[in-house]
């Protein structure tokens, strides 16, 4: 089957899905769960192989720690299915409703985007994420991961499918592309693909953003800031910097750089060096933060670093002031956090620093769907767009306008007639 006949036939089931019950696609996720579970030997043996050819290949380290997909990894995305199950269905909510006239009524109600296109390297988990989160909020979709994954991705799209076949869900709902010539192709697809969300490198992003005429919703880099401000609790300060830079390195929201206030630096800077150093970080420091502690020169092109790796890049700034031009300068408006005491200063902070999350004491890891409550996210999105950080169910759905009169017609409100539409706001759903 080709890419055009996949796509065809993933458009056609885009409007069964759009159609589905909230009790349907609860027993769809529900099979996918047990599913999961009841493969998992056989999901962990394909990942194994992959596992393998990619050492052979040498696949940069945090590659290599996002392929990985073990039964911590499959409980992990089967509990994020189940809380998917729990949320609410996301599909016909009422955004708005107006009376235009008396009988005349006008609804802004939710529904799927359709097609779905999503292109992600090296990390299997996302691939049952984003599924499960196509299926839950009504739409189809294609994927295409990293070749790296491929027998990882093949029997995760099969088990799936089938899963949710058994729940009467329409065949083609998921495809599953092969070659790096399939995502060219799918690129030129916007006859059935209504919406593109890539996920990876700052440069494959880019591409992507640069060669098709479909919508896309993405981020190409995720460079994460922690700034410490004067009046930081420093126990604090040290716990949310190592947790923000070493909790997980290789993913988009682990900090890269760290700010600290001019301040609090002689007393502060030790501390969080010896604590990062425990974790095995190589620091990288501006003339400022060399003079307070022994770590290597941080170059310009440092500010500007994804490292995806236990390197962090530390500055130190005049004031807050300082920390927000560094942040706005540098930075790729995905998270950034502050750790403060001061109210006034925090709200500064989250005020003025452009990015999708601003966070107050608490580590740039949180950036997550699943621990926003988003039931797992589908990728995460610094556009200022419909969807903005953490990309959820909302992310996934757009609205419809929904009219219903009672032969009503545009002539009865010519300037003429003299009949004045009404524009009363409704506290009602929509009735279907």
């Amino acid at each position: 089957m080709t890419i055009s006949e996949i796509a065809a036939r993933a458009g056609r089931a885009s409007t069964q899905m759009a159609a589905a019950t909230a009790e349907q696609k609860n027993r769809g996720l529900q099979a996918i769960r047990k599913a999961l579970q009841e493969h998992a030997q056989a999901i962990i043996a394909a990942n194994q192989e992959d596992l393998a050819q990619a050492e052979k290949d040498r696949l940069a380290k945090p590659l290599l720690k996002r392929l990985k997909f073990d039964q911590g990894k499959i409980d992990s995305v089967c509990e994020g299915v189940r809380s998917l199950i729990a949320i609410e269905d996301p599909v016909g909510k009422t955004l708005s409703a107006l009376e235009l006239d008396e009988g005349l009524e006008l609804y802004k109600v939710t529904c799927p985007i359709g097609v779905i296109g999503v292109i992600f390297e090296s990390r299997p988990d996302a691939l049952v994420q984003i599924s499960t989160l196509c299926l839950k909020s009504g739409n189809a979709v294609l994927l295409k991961g990293g070749s790296e994954a491929a027998k990882t991705n093949r029997i995760l799209a099969d088990v799936i499918s089938k899963a949710a076949a058994t729940a009467g869900l329409p065949d083609g709902w998921l495809g599953l592309l092969q070659t790096r010539a399939d995502v060219a192709e799918m690129l030129k697809l916007d006859k059935y693909i209504d919406l593109i969300i890539p996920r990876g490198s700052n440069a494959f992003v880019k591409h992507i953003m640069n060669n098709t005429s479909i919508p896309v919703l993405g981020h190409a880099d995720g460079i994460c800031h922690v700034y410490i401000d004067a009046e930081a609790d420093t126990d604090m300060a040290v716990k949310i910097t190592v947790d923000s830079k070493c909790q997980y390195v290789a993913v988009c929201n682990a900090a890269e750089t760290l700010l600290v206030h001019e301040q609090i630096a002689a007393g502060f800077l030790p501390r969080v060096k010896q604590a990062l150093e425990a974790k095995n970080v190589e620091i990288r420091g501006c003339e400022k933060t060399r003079a307070i502690i022994d770590v290597k020169e941080a170059a310009e092109k440092d500010w500007k670093t994804e490292y995806l790796d236990y390197i962090l890049s530390v500055r130190v700034v005049k004031n807050l002031d300082a920390a927000i031009e560094h942040i706005n300068t540098y930075g790729s408006k995905h998270t950034d956090a502050i750790v403060t005491q001061n109210k006034d200063t925090a709200m500064a902070f989250m005020n003025l620093v452009d990015a999708a999350d601003v966070f107050w004491n608490c580590s740039t890891r949180f950036s997550d769907g699943f621990r926003f409550g988003l039931g797992a996210e589908v990728g995460i999105s610094t556009n200022k767009i419909h969807a903005r950080g953490p990309v959820g169910l909302e992310g996934l759905l757009i609205y419809k306008w929904r009219m219903v009169g009672k032969g009503h017609i545009v002539a009865d409100f010519s300037d003429t007639s003299g009949r004045k539409f009404t524009h009363i706001k409704l506290n009602k759903d929509w009735i279907g």
